[in-house]
């Protein structure tokens, strides 16, 4: 399988790279400046779970109309920021178009229906990714902790399709746990629920979990925000079980955990974050869905109005 890989940061730098360590076909979609860079100093990860020092293989946006012609890709792992994705849409567009799949690996639900509008449907599994990464000041791939997972599967139609299988098999050799999903809209749901709780949680507060349950009704704030997103996905038709709901909760209300979103560390840094696109949209969905939901509706007006502070380039 050959596959297309969009950008060599955190994720996709981490999945990317595990991949192309295992023998697996890898090709990076990057920028002129981080492809000259990955030709010189090569894919650096650094993790607890083993460094790895990596030559691999680049593409341009503006190469890649030539090399797929030379090159039919099989998959393309998109793992963009949810304000890149109209850009990363039209850069990934030669590959799809020359036949090749989709994995999003994006947080939340919304990016489908631009995807699906610009490519189909039928192109798009689904999927999504626990780790917490980030691209270093020397351009190292920092790993963070030692969870890496990749979940993906068929969105309609048998779960166990040959590209699912085939997915499955060019997965199985990396050094990460790769999760072929029967219901892969009800994992995309369970994510949701848990990360748009922790999303609205500590930005609203701009503190870890484990200071906010320290105080008087934190730990009843937490549970509460959960209950609403774990409501909104019932009533969108994806019930979550009471056993998911106390693993999730264990993890949302633990004493001293220094857990945060990485949407407060990127507010925290002036760096854009994703508001709309998980907390904005879940808000969204409750209403449509005629779902109470007080308490993400103060944490996303909090959010807009940070976005309104930074002024139009930070909004998206």
């Amino acid at each position: 399988m050959r596959m297309l890989v969009l950008g060599a940061g955190g994720t996709g730098g981490y999945f990317g790279g595990r991949l192309a360590q295992a023998g697996a076909d890898v090709s990076f979609l990057v920028r002129p400046a981080r492809a000259r860079a990955l030709a010189v100093e090569g894919l650096r990860i650094r993790s607890p779970v083993g460094n790895a020092d990596l030559a691999v293989r680049c593409v341009t946006a503006e190469d890649l109309p030539a090399d797929v012609a030379a090159r039919r890709y099989d998959l393309v792992l998109l793992s963009c920021k949810a304000y890149d994705l109209d850009a990363s849409i039209e850069a990934i567009a030669p590959a799809v178009e020359a036949g090749a799949d989709v994995l999003p690996l994006l947080n939340g639900l919304l990016h489908y229906d631009a995807l699906d509008a610009r490519f189909g449907s039928a192109r798009m599994l689904g999927g999504l990714c626990f780790i917490s990464a980030a691209k270093g000041g020397d351009g190292e791939i920092l790993h963070l902790g030692p969870v890496a997972s990749i979940t993906f599967g068929e969105r309609s139609g048998p779960h166990d399709s040959p590209r699912c299988l085939a997915i499955a098999e060019a997965f199985a050799p990396a050094s990460f746990d790769a999760v072929h999903a029967q219901d892969i809209h009800h994992e995309l749901w369970v994510k949701y629920s848990f990360l748009t709780t922790l999303a609205a949680a500590t930005c609203l507060m701009r503190a870890s979990i484990g200071v906010i349950v320290a105080t008087d009704g934190g730990e009843a704030f937490v549970r509460a925000l959960y209950a609403e997103c774990v409501e909104v996905a019932r009533a969108a038709g994806q019930a979550i079980s009471e056993t998911v709901q106390a693993t999730a909760l264990g993890a949302l209300t633990q004493t001293g955990s220094p857990l945060t979103a990485s949407m407060l560390r990127d507010l925290e840094s002036h760096q854009r974050i994703e508001a709309a696109h998980i907390v904005g949209d879940l808000v969204h969905r409750a209403a449509a869905l005629g779902v109470a939901a007080p308490l993400l509706g103060i944490a996303w007006t909090h959010l807009q109005a940070h976005l309104l502070r930074q002024g139009p380039a930070k909004t998206a």
